[in-house]
């Protein structure tokens, strides 16, 4: 009877672990798998962390305190733009992020290779956020192509995947800078955002580019709205705040 019983059991589990098996070689990756696949290329400055001067330290060392004590579920990753959000927006930083415990982790004139530094140095240690935002990439514009920048934006987004594979991680395209819309320097910055478009998985990889929202219907950049053709003023932020706000609300689940 013993015997009966067990050769009917294997008859039983065999078809179904033999599908269980087939099903899971046949798989495809993960989308956060896929993205840790994308090599990066190791010849250009653009992917290599490096820290800065001491004054740069110094804010980041305060980073490293404020992460420490716990409890951030929003964080902002970037440079100027997102630093400012401490003067320009200040105002618009209390209205929408005050109450979803966001963190800002900007530093100005950071480029990708800087962020890069900081994510393996503390800034985000101990965190267990639901959302991050990145806006870097413009200050690489000097030094870096359209492919090497957006090579540290992957490199960025790698990181934070691996540290936090639940969080939703929302790569803005850069930011137009300089006034006309055929400025070379404009352009090659679109190019690298475009690219890095491409990692947007439509499950926890988002990208959004809100661009247009400070041209004119000419695409036309002007000192109303970046006094320096660079960094928005204070209805600037406003204007950052309500083209992403749809995002932000669907990224942190409200």
């Amino acid at each position: 009877m013993t015997s009966i019983l067990s050769r009917l059991t294997r008859l039983i589990l065999l078809p179904i672990l033999t599908v269980a098996i087939l099903s899971g070689c046949a798989s495809t990756p993960t989308p956060s798998a896929k993205l840790q696949s994308i090599k990066i290329s190791q010849t250009h400055d653009a992917v290599k962390p490096v820290p800065r001067h001491a004054k740069w330290m110094e804010r980041h060392n305060s980073f490293n305190v404020n992460a420490a004590k716990g409890g951030w579920e929003l964080l902002m990753i970037g440079d100027s733009i997102t630093h400012a959000w401490e003067s320009h927006g200040k105002d618009v930083w209390a209205e929408y992020y005050a109450d979803r415990k966001a963190l800002n982790l900007g530093i100005s004139g950071d480029r990708t290779q800087h962020i890069l530094w900081r994510l393996d140095n503390g800034n985000v240690d101990g965190l267990d956020p639901k959302a991050a935002v990145i806006m870097i990439g413009t200050n690489n514009y000097r030094d870096n192509t359209a492919e090497e920048i957006a090579e540290g934006i992957t490199a960025i987004v790698q990181k934070l995947n691996a540290k936090f594979p639940k969080m939703n991680i929302l790569i803005l395209g850069i930011f137009p800078r300089f006034a006309e819309p055929t400025h070379e320097k404009r352009i090659m910055l679109a190019e690298a955002s475009a690219l890095t478009s491409k990692l947007a998985d439509g499950k926890r990889i988002h990208y959004l580019d809100i661009g247009d929202a400070f041209l004119t219907k000419d695409g036309v950049l002007t000192k109303e709205v970046m006094p320096d053709y660079l960094h928005p003023h204070a209805p600037g932020y406003k204007i950052w705040a309500e083209a992403m706000e749809p995002k932000i609300k669907e990224i942190m689940g409200e």
